[in-house]
């Protein structure tokens, strides 16, 4: 018998045909002896619908009254897969998050603090399977919080923490995560197992299949995770530490996915001057304001010469950003702020570029081959990524995922 965590997204929830279809897969690990703990997101499209009733309310709305409206959609779908889940003889009762209770902190985007499971492991003990709505905790002032966008993974893999569950299932859209965008690459390969690292770092840049949060909470308390398809019964993507994955694939690519991101917006400030704390008196404001500044270039000037400084922020946070910019202007002494909206980051990933030498001028060289031009560059410790103009999206990813050797078939 195992302890299991079951994660049901919007598209898996959306509607009553498929709600049935997810409590058969429930059913399912009940009959197999399973403890289950089932978490659901809001039909697929309801909470955009709730945020923007929410901003037609009022401009500035309150965060409070905000988290009671957004959280509602999560209520119902729990409350409905109880419902079918009773109806197939499966005793089963949904909790809100107040009722564990999940503490939390602050509204729209807060922090779980703890997660008390003594609730769960009575239902557990008489057979009962739990359905809890994903992305809602309570305040210590015992008000209704939710923990932003996305956070219905969060949800899930806490849960899985707080519970000492043996694993935790993210049924999605997809059977799993790939070594690309299968859109953009029809060969791109199901990745049978893949680390924290390597899954926190692609869906940093731009692998949706799970929120980056909820990636790094599972790293932290060694949780395995694994990608499953809520519409299909196939093998899915497991998610764990580096020595479960090695185990299970002695040899792996050195390089595990490549990833785009569109979201991405370039902002450069020409003319900046050269003196110690110029560049300090740009990101310091940005910080406050809460702008995630991601790639940075600065051109090399002569000394006591202007310099150009050029760097990428969420597409989302450009108006905020230029805003910011334009009201230092004076005083950090640039001469102008030009934007560009038309760029991608494109992603390299893999644990192996900690062994292999390389990576980057192999990279770049296969970028050059087909004259796509490289305006940023960031790396970490596993990853390369370029910022390039936004035509040469689909070209730079099918180049590189074959180039890195991803288009070959891979067991999944």
């Amino acid at each position: 018998m195992a302890r299991v965590v079951m994660k049901f997204g919007g598209t898996s929830m959306a509607g009553m045909e498929r709600i049935r279809s997810v409590a058969e897969r429930v059913r399912r690990e009940v009959d197999a002896g399973h403890e289950v703990a089932v978490v659901v997101s809001a039909m697929a499209g309801e909470t955009d619908r709730l945020v923007q009733m929410c901003r037609e309310a009022a401009p500035l709305y309150d965060p409070r009254e905000y988290d009671v409206v957004v959280a509602s959609g999560e209520q119902v779908t729990s409350g409905l897969l109880a419902i079918t889940l009773q109806g197939m003889g499966v005793k089963a009762r949904s909790y809100m998050g107040w009722q564990l209770p999940i503490r939390a902190s602050g509204h729209v985007s807060a922090l779980i603090e703890t997660i008390d499971v003594s609730v769960l492991d009575r239902a557990f003990a008489a057979g009962g399977v739990a359905v809890i709505p994903g992305f809602q905790g309570v305040t210590g002032e015992g008000a209704l919080a939710t923990l932003g966008r996305g956070g219905s993974d969060t949800s899930a893999v806490a849960l899985a923490v707080a519970m000492k569950a043996d694993r935790c299932d993210i049924y999605t859209d997809v059977d799993g995560v790939y070594t690309t965008d299968p859109r953009i690459v029809p060969r791109a390969a199901k990745i049978e197992a893949i680390t924290y690292e390597e899954m926190l770092e692609l869906a940093s840049v731009g692998a949706k299949v799970l929120q980056t949060r909820s990636v790094g909470l599972a790293m932290r308390f060694n949780m395995p995770l694994q990608v499953l398809s809520s519409f299909e019964d196939r093998p899915g993507t497991i998610i764990a530490g580096e020595q479960a994955v090695e185990e299970r694939n002695m040899e792996r690519n050195i390089i595990t996915g490549i990833a785009h991101d569109l979201n991405e917006a370039r902002i450069t400030l020409a003319g900046l001057p050269d003196r110690p704390g110029a560049v300090a008196a740009i990101f310091r404001p940005l910080a406050a304001a809460n702008i995630n500044v991601d790639m940075i270039v600065q051109s090399v000037a002569r000394s006591g010469q202007p310099s150009d400084l050029t760097f990428t922020v969420p597409t989302a946070s450009l108006p905020e950003t230029v805003a910011e910019l334009e009201k230092i202007k004076a005083e950090a002494g640039f001469a102008e702020v030009l934007t560009d909206t038309d760029v991608v980051k494109i992603s390299a990933v893999g644990v192996g570029m900690r062994s292999n030498a390389g990576i980057a001028a192999k990279m770049f060289d296969t970028l050059a081959e087909r004259g796509i031009n490289l305006l940023a560059i960031t790396t970490s410790e596993i990853k390369v990524s370029v910022l390039i103009p936004e035509a040469y999206t689909e070209l730079a990813v099918r180049v590189l995922h074959t180039a890195f050797g991803l288009d070959q078939e891979r067991v999944a």
